[in-house]
């Protein structure tokens, strides 16, 4: 067990790291930042910050060497760096990390345990774009199989036209038939190191160009009815990686059966709903989970809970969404807003 008082690592310095930051710190314990970004909201409410390179050895050493355990908040920390961390142990294992950083590898392993996702193809050269949308058919998504997240690194492909006159990045691909669907949710849970493994509420999910804008529980009964099997899928995934700390699975409901997006080996956007709707939130259960503590009860604290990212430059007026008790605000600090970029999000609870 990490006692409180010990030093969590934190690889990433956005929001998420921002959060996990604050639940750590009610449990009493520090956190040091460690990312190559200056302007790190994480780095605001952190005990310590280094500000470096990923492949900068000699700053991994030295982060590590104060850290009790280290903990990501976005999946593309570099997987090959983190050697540098020495004994220091990291939660979750990298090689979760490593799959969820490439998603044909993604796919390929979740097909291995028996889930369902969307038809896919390797997409390395034009010729086997043309064969993808041929066999898959088309409309479809191309996107790259490493860094694309929000609708980043995607191109739609509506017909084989299309995909002749699209000029490819020199980059990996992949390319994914379009799965019908009436809904989004997600699976989040959360595995202790004793293997234990809590399941929050799944939410409906509301994307608007290619960004979560809304998450809601209790979800409608019939995507309810899917998440049995989800939540079973998840917990095969956590387990074949000894998976610590939270996990993300992001399906579509559809008349067959839930599909598999993709998987987020970190605590999750469509999670925030947890910090005042659910009894631990999502936060504070990844810091127990990875400090060796009992995780705590993910039950919801309201009948229902909504959650509204604030996206872009949009003008809010505060006082208004603070007038109401329902509204919980929460800022992330950021100094620069543009379109598509998170801002913060509010919660709102139904209690009666």
């Amino acid at each position: 067990m990490i006692a409180p008082g010990e030093t969590i690592g934190i690889l990433g310095g956005g929001q998420l790291g921002r959060m996990i930051a604050m639940a750590a710190a009610q449990l009493g314990y520090r956190c040091h930042i460690y990312a190559p970004e200056t302007d790190s909201v994480a780095a605001d409410v952190s005990a310590a910050f280094t500000c470096a390179e990923w492949d900068d050895a000699e700053a991994m050493a030295a982060f590590a060497a104060d850290c009790a355990v280290v903990t990501y908040e976005f999946e593309n920390v570099p997987v090959g760096p983190l050697s540098a961390l020495g004994t220091v142990v990291a939660h979750p294992h990298p090689r979760a990390l490593e799959i969820a950083q490439d998603r044909l590898s993604e796919k390929r392993f979740v097909s291995d345990l028996g889930g369902t996702p969307a038809p896919f193809a390797p997409v390395d050269s034009k010729l086997d774009l043309m064969a993808a949308v041929s066999g898959i058919g088309a409309p479809g998504i191309l996107k790259t199989r490493r860094d694309g997240y929000d609708g980043k690194g995607q191109w739609r492909i509506g017909s084989a036209d299309d995909a002749s006159a699209l000029d490819l990045p020199d980059t990996a691909l992949i390319y994914e038939g379009f799965v019908t669907f009436f809904a989004e949710f997600s699976v989040i849970l959360c595995r202790g190191t004793d293997g234990d493994i809590r399941f929050f509420d799944s939410a409906r999910n509301v994307h608007e160009n290619g960004i979560l804008a809304f998450s809601g529980v209790p979800a409608p009964a019939n995507l309810l009815e899917q998440v049995p099997a989800a939540r079973a899928l998840a917990a095969k995934v956590a387990e074949a990686l000894d998976y610590v700390g939270v996990l993300t699975l992001e399906f579509f409901a559809t008349e067959n059966g839930p599909v598999f997006n993709e998987m987020a080996p970190r605590v999750h956007n469509s999670g925030h709903w947890t910090i005042e709707g659910s009894v631990t939130s999502q936060f504070e259960n990844h810091v127990r989970a990875i400090c060796g503590l009992p995780l705590g009860s993910t039950g919801l604290a309201a009948r229902a809970v909504e959650m509204r990212n604030l996206i872009g430059d949009e003008a809010h007026d505060w006082a208004t969404i603070l007038s109401d008790p329902a509204n919980h605000l929460h800022l992330y600090g950021k100094a620069a807003a543009r379109p598509g970029r998170k801002m913060g999000h509010v919660t709102r609870l139904t209690l009666d």
